[in-house]
C-alpha cells in the first residue's frame, strides 16, 4: 500500500514539474499574446477560433471545421455564428452613433490613443519572434512561401509605424474658408461614418484586414471583421496582440459566419458604409442590398508589356513568374496577360522549355492538375499554366472577353507584338475592365514616354515602370485601409446635419529607379 501511495506521489510530482516545463516550451515558439503555436497545429492537436463582440471572446453553437492543406485533416475549429445568432453583434453595431466613437469634436484624445497603440503593436510586430509567429501562421493556411508570407507582416509592421505619435491626429487634418461676411467660415472635416463593416478574402489573411480596421478604427468608427473561415486564425492572433496593445475591448467586433449569416446582419444591422474586398458576383449584390451604401476592392485583370529593350532575360523571367504565380496566382495583383516584345520572345521561349514542356501549339506549360500530392480537394492544385494567344485574335469581340476573364489561380495569358503593333497592345489594355496593378518592364524612354501617354488616361490604382518593382512594396502608400472614412463640410458650425459628404477616392502612380542600371526612370511631365 504504502508503495503503491508512493508510486502516485511520484507520478503527481513528475506531472507537477513536467507542467511548467511544457509551458515553457510553448513559449520559446509562441508569443505571450497567443494562444496557439504554428508549429503545433495539427489533425493531433486542433485548435478554436471564436468570435469577439461587446468586448469578450464567444462562441457558437456551430462549429465549422477547416481541413489542413498539407493532409486534409481537420486542424482548425471555427466557431461559426449562426443566422439565430446575430443579435449581439446588431445590437453592438447599433451601439455606435453616426458621429462614430471619436471625430474632431468628440473625444479627440482617442486619435493620440490610436497613435500609441499603433506604436505598440508596430514594435511588437517587428520583433523576430513575433514577426516569425506570424509568418509561419500565414503559411499553414495560405499558400505563400516563407519570405511571401513574412513580407505581409513587414508591410504591416511599417503601416502601423507610419501611423505612430501623431500621425492618426494628422490623418484626420481638416481646413477652412473664409465666408462671405463677417462671422461666416466654410470648416471641413474628416468625418466617421460610425457603424461600418469590413469583409476581406483569403488571399491576403493579416495586411487586408489589418490596414482597413486599422483605418477604420483611427477615424472614430466602429468595425465588424468578417475574415474569410480558412484564414480568420490569423486575423484571431492579431486582435489578441492589438487588445494587448491597448485597443479598448468595445471598440470593434469579429465575427466568423457564411456569406448568408453575414448578409443577414448587414441587413438587420445596418452599417452605414460596408468595405468589401472579394469577388466581383459578391460586390454586385451586396450593392444591391446595402442600396450603394458600399465600397469595393473586386477583381483585377492586371498586364505587363515587356518593352524592346528587356536584357536581363532570366531575372526578368523571374519577376514575370513571381508575378503570376506566387501565392499559387490567387491575388487580384497577379500577373493576368504578358505582352512581350518579338525581340524578347525566342529568350522567353527558352525558360518557358526549362520550366516545363507541355505539348500541343497554344499552352506553353502547365495545363494539368498536380500529381502524387495529398492536397485535399477542396482546395484545387493544379501546376502553373501559361496560355499564348496571338494579339489579333485576342482583340476581335468573340475573344477579347473570354481572354481577360479573371481565372483566381496560378494562369496566364501570353501574347507577342511587333514595333509596328504598340497600338494594338494599348488598345487591349484600354478595353480592360478590372484595373487594379500594371507595368511597363523597359528603360528605353521613348517606349516609356509612348506608353506613358497611355498611362496617365487609366483608371488603374497602381503603375509600376521599370525594372524591381513589386504591388506589395506599394501596398502602403496607397490609402489601403483609409477608406472607412468621408469628409464632410459645414457653412456653420449650427449645423451638424451638414457634416457628412462624399467618400474619399485615390488614383496613384509610381516611377521607380532602375537600381539594376543605377538610372532613374525619365519625370514626364503631364
Amino acid at each position: 500500500m504504502s508503495r503503491l501511495l508512493s508510486r502516485r506521489h511520484l507520478a503527481t510530482a513528475v506531472v507537477r514539474q513536467s507542467a511548467p516545463l511544457a509551458f515553457a516550451s510553448r513559449g520559446l515558439h509562441t508569443p505571450s499574446f497567443a494562444t496557439v503555436s504554428p508549429q503545433e497545429i495539427s489533425g493531433s492537436n486542433p485548435v478554436e477560433v471564436q468570435n469577439f463582440v461587446q468586448g469578450k471572446w464567444t462562441t457558437s453553437a456551430n462549429w465549422n471545421w477547416i481541413v489542413d492543406p498539407l493532409n486534409g485533416e481537420k486542424f482548425i475549429k471555427i466557431a461559426e455564428v449562426q443566422g439565430t445568432e446575430i443579435k449581439p453583434f446588431v445590437d453592438s453595431l447599433s451601439s455606435c452613433p453616426k458621429s462614430g466613437l471619436h471625430n474632431p469634436l468628440k473625444a479627440p484624445e482617442r486619435y493620440l490613443m490610436y497613435g500609441d497603440i499603433s506604436a505598440k503593436a508596430a514594435h511588437l510586430l517587428g520583433q523576430p519572434a513575433v514577426s516569425d509567429f506570424f509568418a509561419k501562421l500565414i503559411q499553414r493556411v495560405s499558400p505563400k512561401s516563407y519570405q511571401q508570407a513574412l513580407t505581409e507582416v513587414q508591410v504591416s509592421q511599417k503601416f502601423l509605424e507610419n501611423f505612430c505619435g501623431d500621425q492618426v491626429r494628422f490623418l484626420a487634418r481638416s481646413f477652412a474658408v473664409p465666408g462671405n461676411h463677417l462671422g461666416q467660415m466654410s470648416n471641413g472635416y474628416r468625418w466617421p461614418y460610425g457603424p461600418v463593416a469590413i469583409i476581406t478574402p483569403f488571399n491576403f489573411p493579416l495586411e487586408i484586414p489589418l490596414l482597413q480596421v486599422m483605418g477604420a478604427l483611427y477615424m472614430g468608427n466602429k468595425p465588424v471583421l468578417k475574415v474569410d473561415s480558412k484564414v480568420s486564425i490569423v486575423m484571431d492572433q492579431m486582435l489578441r496582440l492589438l487588445h494587448a496593445c491597448g485597443l479598448p475591448a468595445e471598440d470593434m467586433d469579429f465575427i466568423n459566419s457564411d456569406g448568408i449569416t453575414m448578409n443577414k446582419l448587414l441587413l438587420e444591422a445596418n452599417p452605414k458604409m460596408t468595405l468589401f474586398t472579394g469577388s466581383s458576383r459578391v460586390a454586385e449584390k451586396l450593392a444591391a442590398d446595402l442600396k450603394g451604401r458600399v465600397k469595393l476592392e473586386d477583381a483585377g485583370f492586371d498586364w505587363k508589356i515587356l518593352g524592346p529593350d528587356v536584357q536581363e532575360v532570366d531575372y526578368i523571367a523571374w519577376v514575370c513568374d513571381q508575378d503570376a504565380y506566387a501565392c499559387s496566382g490567387q491575388k487580384c495583383s497577379a500577373q493576368s496577360v504578358l505582352f512581350m516584345h518579338k525581340v524578347t520572345t525566342e529568350a522567353m521561349m527558352e525558360h518557358k522549355n526549362n520550366l516545363l514542356k507541355i505539348p500541343g501549339s497554344k499552352v506553353l506549360f502547365g495545363g494539368e492538375p498536380l500529381e502524387n500530392h495529398s492536397i485535399p480537394k477542396v482546395y484545387g492544385a493544379v501546376k502553373p499554366t501559361a496560355v499564348f494567344v496571338p494579339l489579333e485574335e485576342i482583340l476581335k469581340s468573340g475573344n477579347f472577353e473570354l481572354v481577360t476573364k479573371e481565372i483566381f489561380g496560378p494562369f496566364q495569358v501570353v501574347t507577342e507584338y511587333s514595333e509596328d503593333q504598340l497600338e494594338l497592345v494599348l488598345e487591349a489594355c484600354e478595353r480592360m475592365n478590372a484595373h487594379l496593378t500594371a507595368a511597363v518592364v523597359s528603360n528605353n524612354p521613348l517606349f516609356l514616354q509612348a506608353s506613358w501617354k497611355y498611362l496617365v488616361s487609366l483608371s488603374t490604382g497602381q503603375h509600376m515602370l521599370g525594372f524591381e518593382q513589386g504591388p506589395l512594396a506599394l501596398r502602403r502608400t496607397t490609402g489601403l485601409g483609409l477608406l472607412v472614412t468621408r469628409e464632410g463640410q459645414a457653412s456653420e458650425l449650427q449645423k451638424p446635419s451638414n457634416l457628412s459628404g462624399l467618400a474619399i477616392g485615390r488614383s496613384y502612380t509610381t516611377l521607380g529607379p532602375c537600381q539594376r542600371t543605377g538610372r532613374f526612370l525619365p519625370q514626364l511631365n503631364v
